[in-house]
């Protein structure tokens, strides 16, 4: 059994009904020690779709969200928020974008790393200061010893994303969340904590979902690839399978954009347009009206997720007749 379940889970916004909503019918599986991408552009709907599975939407933020979130044979999304305390922290982590909106201004480092290794774990003050300096010294934070009571106003951003980091895996969870984790790193610190979160799992088992809209990100570190769209998943497949062989013609634009892919002297491939608003959501294929493969059926039919391959599903009505270059 999967360790997290994601079963239809839609979410709309504001007083309207489900029938357009901004993350909608999204499921997937994650199983322990297994590292799962959630890509596409800033707005398709990755963060929104994790914060609702875990209950995290913005307070006062009017919303309805139907579905599943199973993880460990319990429903989250019919979870008692004490029982939810009671994973969060211990067996399930969070890496948020934005560090400086998630760490308390009034307390040092030290001490936000600390407090789940004593709520949880019930170590000592004493002992889990000195795990903290240890996390600390683990995700790359200068001098840990003397850091360890600084506060996060003075700590540049990538340090608060560090910090944040080493907050999450303190307790050695069996889920993380990663949302864009190394925003706002440079390329060598970006390595070294890709590296340490693989390490992690390799050594406890971790399962990861992880957050970003870099594939590079994605080649370097992940198993299974879910691509999103404007708030619908487009296509799920291994890691090597989507690359070499994107079915979506969205999935074969985002691989096609990437930096790595540009050749000296020509404009850098792009796809054309920009995401829907969430108010007016497309019918039919959320993406045709970017898509140059798009006919009639894409713009007013359902699209059905179909099975391309083994382990690999799309949301595209034309996938048999596409092949895109690898």
């Amino acid at each position: 059994m999967a360790l997290l379940e994601l079963k239809h889970l839609t979410v709309a916004f504001g007083k309207g009904d489900l029938t357009n909503p901004a993350v909608d019918d999204v499921s997937f599986a994650v199983d322990a020690g297994e590292v799962m991408g959630l890509v596409g552009e800033s707005g398709s709907g990755k963060t929104v779709t994790c914060r609702a599975m875990l209950r995290l939407m913005p307070p006062g933020l009017h919303h309805r969200i139907s579905g599943q979130a199973i993880f460990d044979g319990k429903d989250l999304l019919a979870t008692s928020e004490r029982e939810l305390q009671s994973l969060y922290g211990k067996r399930i982590g969070m890496i948020f974008q934005n560090p400086s909106s998630y760490l308390d201004p009034l307390s040092s480092i030290g001490q936000q790393i600390a407090e789940p290794l004593i709520y949880h774990e019930g170590l000592s003050r004493r002992n889990a200061r000195a795990r903290a300096i240890e996390l600390l010294r683990q995700v790359g934070i200068p001098d840990p010893r003397h850091n360890v009571d600084a506060f996060p106003h003075q700590f540049s951003g990538g340090m608060r994303q560090r910090a944040m980091i080493a907050a999450a895996v303190a307790c050695q969870p069996d889920l993380l969340i990663a949302d864009e984790p190394t925003t706002a790193l440079d390329v060598t610190v970006q390595a070294q904590i890709l590296r340490l979160l693989m390490e992690l799992r390799d050594r406890t088992g971790l399962a990861i979902v992880l957050i970003t809209h870099d594939l590079g990100v994605i080649a370097a570190t992940c198993d299974t690839v879910a691509v999103m769209y404007a708030g619908r998943i487009m296509e799920r497949a291994t890691k090597g399978e989507l690359i070499r062989h994107p079915r979506h013609p969205y999935t074969a634009g985002l691989i096609r954009s990437q930096p790595s892919r540009a050749r000296k002297g020509r404009p850098m491939p792009s796809i054309e347009g920009q995401l829907p608003d969430v108010n007016s959501l497309p019918k039919g294929c959320r993406f045709h009206p970017r898509c140059a493969y798009a006919e009639s059926l894409c713009r007013t039919g359902v699209v059905a997720t179909e099975p391309a391959g083994p382990d690999h599903l799309v949301a595209c009505v034309r996938w048999r007749e596409l092949e895109f270059a690898a």
